[in-house]
C-alpha cells in the first residue's frame, strides 16, 4: 500500500498541540525614594544650578507644606539633609528660617579630610597624591600670582624663617606657605585638595623627630627659590623647583617613618 505524501519535512519535530509558551516576566524590587529625599534633592538641585543664589531665604515651613503636599515631619526631614549637606542654613528665632548656602573650597577640604580619615589612607598616599598636584599649583601661581599673593607669600616664608626651635610654628607657617602657592595659582579645586593634604600630612606625620636645625634650613631655602620663580612668572621653573621640594620631603618623612618601625621592633625584641 503506497504511503500518502508528507506535507512537512520528516526531520522536523512532530506537532504536539499546543505553543509552548514564553516565561512569564519578571520584575526585581522596586525601591521608592522617600518623600524627604525628592524635595531634598529638588531643592539641592536648585542651589547647585545657581536658581537660588547665596543667602536666599527658602519659604518657611508652613508654607513648604502647602506648596509641596507633604507633611511637617517630611519637610522638616529634608531641611536637616540639607543643613548636613551644608546647603542651607537653619538659623533660629524671629526672623529665622532656613537660608541658602552654597558650598565654597572650604566644604571641599573639609570633605577631603573626612575621606581621608575615614578611610585611613596611607601617608605615602598623601604624598604621592601631593607630589602630583602641588608642582601643578606652582606653575599656576607663577601664571596668575598678584602683588597680594607675593605678600603672602613673603609673609609666610618670614613667618618660618623666625620660627627658631619652636617646631610647631615653623609647621604651621608651612603649611600657610603652601596654601599660599595654592591660593595665588586660582584654581578653586586645587586650593580645596591642597588645604586638605597640608592638614592631613601634618596631623598625620610625627614631625618633631625629623624638622632639625638642618632640615628646617633646606625647606626654607627651597621655599624661597620657589617663591623667586614664582614672582618672575617662570613657571616652568616654578614647577620644577616644587616637584623637587615635595619629593625630597617625602623622602625625608618616609625614611623617619622606617626608622621609627626598627626602633620600635627592636624594642619589643
Amino acid at each position: 500500500m503506497v504511503q500518502p505524501k508528507r506535507t512537512y519535512d520528516e526531520r522536523a519535530e512532530p506537532v504536539t498541540g499546543a505553543e509552548p509558551t514564553s516565561p512569564s516576566p519578571r520584575f526585581g524590587t522596586l525601591t521608592v525614594p522617600k518623600a524627604s529625599d525628592v524635595l531634598a534633592a529638588e531643592v539641592r538641585e536648585r542651589i547647585l544650578s545657581g536658581e537660588f543664589s547665596e543667602g536666599t531665604a527658602l519659604p518657611p515651613e508652613r508654607q513648604l507644606v502647602e506648596q509641596t503636599g507633604l507633611s511637617r515631619a517630611t519637610v522638616r526631614e529634608a531641611l536637616r539633609v540639607l543643613e548636613v549637606e551644608r546647603l542651607v542654613e537653619i538659623r533660629p528665632g524671629r526672623g529665622g528660617g532656613a537660608f541658602v548656602h552654597r558650598p565654597g573650597r572650604e566644604s571641599l577640604a573639609n570633605t577631603v579630610q573626612l575621606v581621608i580619615r575615614g578611610q585611613q589612607i596611607r601617608l605615602e598616599a598623601l604624598h604621592e597624591t601631593r607630589e602630583a598636584i602641588e608642582p601643578a599649583c606652582a606653575a599656576l601661581a607663577a601664571r596668575r600670582r598678584t602683588e597680594q599673593d607675593l605678600a603672602d607669600l613673603d609673609a609666610a616664608h618670614t613667618e618660618l624663617t623666625e620660627a627658631g626651635e619652636d617646631v610647631q610654628r615653623f609647621l604651621r607657617a608651612n603649611i600657610r606657605w603652601h596654601s599660599a602657592v595654592a591660593k595665588a595659582g586660582d584654581n578653586e579645586l586645587l586650593i580645596g585638595f591642597l588645604s586638605a593634604l597640608s592638614e592631613s600630612i601634618y596631623a598625620a606625620t610625627n614631625l618633631e623627630h625629623f624638622t632639625d636645625a638642618r632640615i628646617r634650613a633646606v625647606v626654607a631655602r627651597a621655599h624661597a627659590r620657589i617663591t623667586e620663580a614664582i614672582r618672575a612668572g617662570d613657571a616652568a621653573a616654578a614647577q620644577r623647583r616644587m616637584s623637587r621640594h615635595v619629593c625630597g620631603f617625602a623622602q625625608v618623612a618616609a625614611e623617619v617613618d622606617r626608622r621609627e618601625r626598627v626602633e620600635l621592633a627592636e624594642a619589643d625584641d
